[in-house]
């Protein structure tokens, strides 16, 4: 089951929550609300890119739309005096005009803070995806990242994959190193995952991690 099921979506509803949260009461309001959705995260994704953006999660009222930024970097969010936080907004409300709603919504913008970036995967997979776009090897790469995140007393364990022209090799491959526990299959082990490309010259490497942080018995997390 752990080959083929999304390790978030594995846990939805148990010890995770839905990262677009709203109510649409009709089949037009759902696929305005889903294509809105979609548009948000791929122009954030692309222009917060390398500013290690853990997740972000949305939430509608009647007439509000609440953007949460999640990331590791929130002085380059922000920027000097809320400069860029300003601007991103402005681009964000011109890009939900261009939409063509049927009601534009007041957006709202929070940018927080991830306190423990080494023990988020998608901030893990991104610190990778830096370190081979920058050319460095790869199992070097993988090894102090391994250290670096095994190194936070709240991770039980990591494993990170690496696939493409690794090593500027002329077939593609691909490479894991882990540490410590994965329990896939169990539903109530707080498994963080990531998937993110690294860019170069050869073509795309992909770079997937996963996370362990223990088990959750409650709701407390």
């Amino acid at each position: 089951m752990s080959k083929i099921v999304h390790p978030y979506a594995h846990r939805l509803g148990v010890i995770r929550d839905w990262k677009s949260r709203w109510f649409a009461g009709s089949a037009k309001k759902t696929r305005e609300f889903v294509r809105t959705d979609a548009a948000i995260r791929k122009f954030l994704a692309k222009r917060l890119r390398g500013m290690y953006i853990s997740h972000i999660e949305l939430e509608r009222s009647q007439k509000d739309l609440r953007v949460q930024v999640h990331t590791g970097r929130p002085g380059m969010v922000i920027g000097r005096s809320g400069e860029s936080a300003t601007k991103l907004k402005k681009d964000l409300s011109q890009l939900l005009k261009t939409l063509k709603l049927a009601s534009v919504p007041q957006l709202h913008l929070d940018i927080i803070e991830v306190r423990s970036p080494e023990s988020n995967a998608a901030i893990v997979a991104a610190m990778v995806v830096e370190g081979l776009e920058k050319r460095l090897p790869f199992r070097r790469v993988m090894k102090q990242m391994i250290e670096k995140v095994m190194a936070n007393r709240d991770v039980k364990g990591v494993k990170i994959a690496v696939s493409g022209m690794l090593g500027a090799a002329s077939m593609s491959r691909r490479e894991e190193l882990r540490k410590g526990r994965i329990p896939l299959q169990t539903i109530r082990a707080d498994i963080d995952y990531a998937h993110d490309e690294a860019s170069l010259p050869l073509g795309k490497i992909g770079v997937t991690v996963w996370v362990y942080k223990g088990d959750v018995f409650n709701d407390s997390k």
